[in-house]
C-alpha cells in the first residue's frame, strides 16, 4: 500500500482521493491506512504540492441501509417481513470497538422502519453471537445478510458453520463425501431456504458484492471534494 505514494505524477495528478473499501471505521481505516500512506488527517499536502484527501469508508455511506434491505428482499422474496427476522452479520473484534458500530447503526435504522419482526446486529467474535441465532430469534423465517465487503471464507464457510447451515447443505470439510470447499462458495448462496430446526433460513451473499458499491466509492470521493 505504501507504494501508492509514488504512483501518481504530482504534475498531472494534483489531487488523490483515498476511499477505504471497508465496512466500518476501525483499526485498518484509522491506523494502518493513514500510517502506510503517510496521511495526517482528512487532507494531506505533500512536499511536492500534491493534495491527498482521505474519504470515509464505503460502509459509512447512507445508501448502506437501502442496499441491505434490497439484498434481504432479493434473497427471500416470498418471506413475509412481518414473519421474518433480519440478521446483519459482522465480524466484531477487540482491536477497535468501532468495528461493530456500522452493523449496529444499520440494524437500528432498519428496525426503526418497522418492516421486519426483528432486526439484529450479530457478530462472529463478540456478543451477540451469530451462532446464538436460534435463541435470539423467534420468527419462522430468518434472513441473514453478511455485512462484509466480499465473499470469502467468512461468508461461504465460517458463518454458514456458525448458523448450522453447513450440515444442512451437505458442505462440510470434515466429511469426505461433502462438497469440496473450493466449490462450496458457488453453491452456498443458491440453496435457499435452509430448513433448520423447523424454521427457514435465507442466506445472502456479502453486501459488498452489490454493483451499487461502485457508485458509493465515487460518491465518497465526491463528498470529500466538497468538504
Amino acid at each position: 500500500m505504501r507504494d501508492a505514494i509514488f504512483l501518481f505524477d504530482p504534475e498531472s495528478n494534483r489531487e488523490v482521493y483515498v476511499v477505504p473499501n471497508f465496512i466500518s471505521e476501525g483499526y485498518f481505516t484509522q491506523t494502518v491506512v493513514p500510517r502506510e500512506l503517510e496521511l495526517n488527517g482528512r487532507t494531506t499536502k505533500r512536499s511536492n504540492g500534491q493534495i491527498w484527501r482521505y474519504c470515509d469508508p464505503v460502509g459509512n455511506h447512507s445508501l448502506m441501509t437501502e442496499l441491505l434491505l434490497k439484498r434481504a428482499r432479493d434473497v427471500a422474496p416470498d418471506a413475509a417481513p412481518a414473519e421474518s427476522s433480519l440478521l446483519i452479520v459482522a465480524h466484531g473484534t477487540d482491536l477497535n470497538e468501532n468495528s461493530a458500530v456500522a452493523a449496529k447503526r444499520e440494524a437500528e435504522k432498519i428496525r426503526a422502519l418497522g418492516k421486519y419482526a426483528a432486526v439484529l446486529n450479530v457478530y462472529m467474535e463478540e456478543p451477540p453471537m451469530v451462532r446464538d441465532w436460534r435463541k435470539l430469534t423467534e420468527t419462522p423465517n430468518v434472513v441473514v445478510v453478511p455485512f462484509f465487503i466480499s465473499d470469502g471464507l467468512h461468508s461461504y464457510e465460517d458463518i454458514p458453520r456458525l448458523l448450522g447451515m453447513v450440515v444442512a447443505a451437505g458442505v462440510d470439510r470434515d466429511r469426505p463425501e461433502s462438497t469440496p470447499p473450493a466449490t462450496a462458495h458457488r453453491e452456498i448462496f443458491r440453496k435457499n431456504p435452509y430448513a433448520i430446526d423447523g424454521r427457514e433460513l435465507f442466506y445472502a451473499s456479502s453486501i459488498g458484492t452489490d454493483p451499487g458499491f461502485a457508485d458509493i466509492i465515487i460518491d465518497q470521493a465526491t463528498q470529500a471534494a466538497k468538504s
